[in-house]
């Protein structure tokens, strides 16, 4: 494993500032960077949605897709026991495993996986999601390559909040806009009622709150109503 494929791994893993950042491509690159940098077979990837649910994002072949797919449906498996404790699970030896995982580890072995190592998405006490790496035949992966797995999984977690923490100020940064731009209208919607019925601003502001309450309607719609009616006469 060369060093330089190392660091290239580590900057994809890293850059989520990019303009064009696109998450489900992020998340099947490390699956794909797992299998080729920590000499496993396949890899798959559950993350949690805002109910805190594990679902799966991204794994490395059909296989592998499908069999994640069974471990959520079941909710059995080292993928979810990792996710669960926010620790690493090792099997080296999937045949010995099925009194844990009785409906899981046959599905495995069918599969053709003889092994797993799960590691857990965190950070700090957060943890978000788990990273699954299958082998075909029995073993435990080095501590070297172990630890490289994690580290992988580590900073993809931070990429990951991270971008996790930009879309939020997005959708803020929208919300506040949005709120500006109705308080403009909402002024304007004043200054037409205020004229209209001869009255100051601040009853203006009473005629329209009554209206919209009466007839259940958003304060800020009934004002662009009042505006544009305004506007065309």
């Amino acid at each position: 494993m060369s060093e330089q494929r190392l660091a290239e791994a580590f900057v994809e893993m890293a850059d989520t500032l990019v303009d064009d950042f696109d998450l489900i491509e992020f998340l099947h690159l490390l699956t794909a960077r797992s299998v080729s940098l920590l000499d496993v077979s396949a890899a798959g990837l559950l993350l949690t949605d805002q109910r805190d649910t594990l679902r799966l994002v991204a794994a490395s072949t059909e296989q592998t897709r499908l069999l994640e797919l069974f471990q959520l449906e079941t909710y059995e498996g080292p993928c979810v026991d990792c996710f669960t404790t926010g620790q690493p699970v090792v099997v080296a030896d999937l045949a010995v495993a099925v009194d844990r995982w009785p409906t899981f580890v046959p599905r495995a072995l069918e599969t053709g996986f003889a092994s797993v190592h799960a590691l857990p998405m965190r950070l700090r006490t957060d943890v978000v999601g788990a990273l699954n790496l299958f082998g075909n035949r029995p073993g435990v992966l080095t501590q070297n390559i172990v630890q490289l797995g994690q580290a992988l999984a580590d900073v993809a977690t931070v990429g990951l909040l991270q971008a996790r923490t930009i879309r939020r100020r997005e959708i803020l940064a929208e919300q506040l806009q949005t709120a500006l731009n109705s308080r403009v209208i909402i002024e304007q919607a004043k200054g037409v009622l205020a004229e209209r019925h001869n009255v100051d601003m601040a009853e203006a502001f009473a005629l329209l709150r009554t209206s919209a309450r009466s007839r259940n309607r958003r304060l800020s719609d009934l004002a662009r109503e009042i505006v544009d009616r305004a506007a065309s006469l």
